[in-house]
């Protein structure tokens, strides 16, 4: 809907280039759990792509195919599924690989601001340490498991993409 769009397309533009580091006192703050606060703060910054993709997606959708559902009188929520998920779902899937290797990042950055546990954690611990070998060894291993991530991602969308 253009209007939907008109009116929440400001908001979104303005939340999404927030930085997680932004992000994590307020959510702190105001959840007052870091375990939370970090789920939190992953989702609020990996959750655009996945809007913004999806919305495109949906109104890029051939009008042909929305008339001809509507000529057969396809009830909304079986057009929905049918027609309109089945037709943006490469485009919503593309929003789900950006938004996977966004929220990647910021679990790495979450883990090294509240401390704990994970990954982020060890790499800020080991760099304390000063062992550089643990610090690049955790480097790697940050990209490799992001590079599988994005790499499962794309066979899904592949999967799901209809070519004429």
């Amino acid at each position: 809907s253009p209007l939907m769009r008109k009116a929440f397309d400001p908001f979104v533009q303005v939340l999404k280039p927030i930085s997680p580091l932004a992000w994590m006192p307020l959510a702190l703050y105001t959840l007052k759990d870091s375990d939370v606060s970090g789920i939190f703060v992953i989702f609020i910054c990996s959750v655009w792509p996945m809007l913004i993709n999806t919305a495109f997606g949906v109104s890029a959708v051939k009008r042909e195919w929305l008339n001809v559902a509507s000529t057969l009188e396809v009830n909304p929520v079986r057009k929905a599924f049918q027609v309109i998920l089945p037709a943006a779902a490469p485009t919503i899937l593309t929003g789900m690989r950006i938004s996977m290797g966004i929220a990647w990042l910021v679990i790495v950055a979450a883990e090294m601001l509240v401390g704990g546990t994970g990954v982020g954690y060890f790499v800020w611990n080991e760099w304390n340490n000063l062992s550089l070998t643990n610090v690049i060894f955790a480097v790697l291993l940050i990209g490799v498991v992001g590079m599988s991530l994005d790499l499962m991602f794309a066979q899904l969308q592949k999967a799901v993409t209809y070519v004429e």
